[in-house]
């Protein structure tokens, strides 16, 4: 049970990853918005979404190709990414709904991610 329970929320956090780096690229202001630092277009909401995807996929190419223990390690050092974001978010006006009830969240279940896959 724990061995689909783990590779599951793996793939499901690495695939939404991907897909908010792909609204990036392809919406970048409704992604914005939705992050909880609106802007505009700007090279610096491309970047974010190179780096989301690029994260997403190599996530899914860790769980693929190198196993858990790999792949926990990806997750551990990738919610970072998430602590950072509901940093960013207080820091630039974003609200404290959005910081800790999407951003913090996210980096809580990145790490319970990370646990799943290294009790394999």
């Amino acid at each position: 049970m724990l061995t689909p329970t783990a590779y599951g929320l793996a793939i499901l956090l690495n695939l939404l990853v991907a897909f908010i780096g792909a609204r990036f690229l392809l919406q970048p202001v409704p992604a914005a918005a939705g992050y909880g630092v609106p802007s505009q277009p700007s090279a610096y909401l491309t970047v974010k979404g190179v780096r989301d995807l690029g994260y997403g996929v190599l996530g899914l190419a860790l769980l693929a190709f190198a196993g858990a223990h790999a792949a926990g390690w990806f997750m551990l050092v990738v919610a970072l990414n998430p602590l950072g974001d509901t940093l960013i978010v207080l820091r630039n006006g974003g609200t404290r709904a959005v910081a800790f009830g999407i951003h913090f969240a996210t980096a809580v279940v990145v790490l319970i991610s990370a646990a799943l896959l290294f009790a394999l």
